[in-house]
């Protein structure tokens, strides 16, 4: 693989987390952009230690880097900041051999490995710890919105490999409709905001697709059923916009909501 230009790793601490490591994380993040195989425009590593000694693996490593246009994301936790480095540098690499997989066959022609392809050929990510805040303390405190790539469920599941997200907002391209592909056991999930999902066509073997569309509920509303099902994020279209939205735990034990640009 050719070397290519790499640009300089940008670093930001969060918490109790010494300089060294930083410089650590840098100096290991910069090794494995060397080989890439396209030009970094930009590289970042967000350290952030957890306050809270109930959490088992309080540090949290998060590196995003911009390869010539596209971003591509690893993230790990650890009991100290320096393993979480290390796999979120280790989970990097594979992010890296994937994107250029991807942008060969793209070149070339060739069909994309299947998403569960991707998947087999290393241990699905740790999932993040998130802070036990007691319900009546919590809050969205972090709202994202951005215009939706209209994409097949296929290329959705790729995409939310290369940014290791457990779930990817887009508008599926065949019916026009906000949805989401999230990870599963063995493969992935796809929800509808409608329901039109017999209208998809074929899918990929390693998605299945939910019969039942997302819920229509107000914020309010959609923060009691996400505690009360006890999951990690919850799709459900916006009463108000009629637009699909994401609800979250985010690490710190507060909410985040991604909802789509017009």
């Amino acid at each position: 693989m050719l070397e290519t230009p790499v640009a300089e790793v940008r670093t930001e601490i969060r918490g109790d987390v010494p300089r060294h490591l930083a410089r650590f994380a840098a100096d290991r993040v910069g090794s494995l952009l060397e080989l890439a195989s396209e030009p970094v425009l930009s590289a970042r590593v967000k350290l952030t230690m957890l306050e809270d000694p109930a959490v088992p693996c309080p540090a949290v490593a998060q590196v995003t880097v911009d390869l010539n246009g596209r971003p591509v994301r690893a993230q790990a936790a650890g009991r100290i900041m320096r393993e979480a480095v290390e796999h979120a540098c280790d989970r990097l690499q594979i992010q890296l051999a994937r994107a250029a997989r991807h942008w060969e066959a793209i070149r070339g022609g060739r069909p994309v490995p299947r998403p569960g392809e991707w998947r087999h050929q290393s241990p699905r990510s740790p999932r993040l710890p998130y802070y036990p805040r007691p319900a009546e303390e919590r809050a969205v405190v972090r709202r994202k919105s951005y215009a939706l790539a209209r994409e097949t469920p296929k290329d959705a599941a790729a995409e939310a490999e290369l940014m290791d997200y457990d779930f990817h907002l887009f508008t599926e391209g065949v019916t026009g409709q906000d949805s989401l592909i999230s990870r599963t056991v063995d493969g992935y999930r796809l929800q509808l905001a409608g329901p039109q999902a017999t209208s998809l066509g074929p899918v990929d073997p390693s998605i299945t697709v939910s019969e039942t569309p997302a819920p229509r509920l107000p914020l309010s509303a959609a923060v009691g059923w996400l505690e009360a099902a006890g999951q990690l994020f919850l799709f459900f279209t916006d009463a108000g916009t009629g637009r699909g939205n994401v609800l979250y735990h985010r690490y710190d034990g507060h909410y985040g909501l991604i909802t789509p640009a017009d």
